[in-house]
């Protein structure tokens, strides 16, 4: 419970963070990016994988390119659903769902499966 409660604060912070580099995304406060992340997460557990499904054909003939417009899809539909989130303009749904997509990967590559923080070592220093 504790891992899931976590998982949902830190896509809301990354929620914000995308929100200052993106102009066409306002999330007004932390209520709102917590309430985003979470409707988000049930939004990519229910309908992206039948959206992944309907628009395979697409996705292969794209070599997998599609699937940031389902993702902006994904993240167009959570604005729709949450008061405090707007997104003006697809253009602005494809980039913001592309950074969220990067800064969940640097996340999740920063912090190992049961949690813990992984310690990076360059070049053997």
């Amino acid at each position: 419970m504790i891992e899931l409660l976590a998982h949902l604060v830190v896509n809301a912070a990354l929620l914000l963070i995308v929100a200052r580099l993106v102009t066409g995304l306002r999330v007004e406060g932390w209520s709102s990016a917590f309430i985003g992340a979470l409707v988000l997460g049930l939004v990519n557990f229910f309908v992206r994988p039948v959206m992944i499904i309907l628009t395979l054909p697409l996705t292969m003939l794209t070599l997998g390119l599609f699937l940031l417009i389902v993702n902006a899809c994904m993240l167009w539909l959570v604005s729709v659903i949450v008061p405090g989130i707007r997104l003006r303009g697809f253009g602005a749904a494809v980039l913001a769902s592309l950074l969220l997509s990067l800064l969940n990967l640097a996340v999740s590559a920063l912090v190992a499966p049961g949690g813990q923080i992984v310690q990076l070592r360059m070049w053997g220093i």
